[in-house]
């Protein structure tokens, strides 16, 4: 059964929620650690082919999502790079960094909105309540990564995150 992602617009913020039934400390390490990133990070379909991951506060996480569903249409084969830099960890309990989209050497995409993202973790009976709160420069901002499908494609990548933490639990 699969959980449905709860989201709300408030201006130039972006509110997910959701819960999975993991203990904190799981599905923390889930989102901190490349060998689980690389089992969920992505809407399905897609695959991390590049997963470089420096957690401590001033580190970055780069990233290449490619797609490999020939279903997918014009997206097959498709690269998408990203590059987060870690402003906060409180371990078990929050992460926080600045998401941009990149190239494959880490240069921040002209004209592409980076987005300041709060993952906080709160824990209830042995089940993970994640809320990810992302900060847009502006509610333009937040439209157009709204536009492009983001909603679709974090329900996809729960729904995987979801997956991996039922088959590692």
């Amino acid at each position: 059964m699969t959980t449905k992602t709860i989201s709300k617009v408030e201006g130039n913020v972006l509110v997910l929620e959701r819960v999975f039934d993991a203990p904190k400390e799981l599905v923390f390490s889930a989102f901190s650690h490349p060998e689980h990133l690389k089992q969920w990070w992505g809407p399905r379909g897609w695959i991390l082919t590049v997963c470089n991951v420096d957690f401590r506060i001033d580190g970055i996480w780069h990233y290449c999502m490619k797609c490999v569903d020939e279903n997918l249409g014009d997206f097959f084969g498709f690269e998408s790079w990203g590059k987060g830099l870690y402003k906060e960890i409180i371990q078990d309990e929050k992460i926080a960094y600045i998401d941009y989209f990149s190239d494959a050497d880490g240069n921040e995409a002209d004209g592409m909105p980076s987005t300041y993202i709060t993952l906080s973790f709160e824990e209830n009976d042995g089940k993970t309540k994640l809320i990810n709160r992302a900060v847009y420069a502006s509610q333009e901002a937040l439209k157009t990564v709204l536009d492009m499908g983001m909603e679709q494609g974090i329900n996809e990548t729960w729904d995987r995150l979801e997956e991996h933490l039922g088959s590692i639990k």
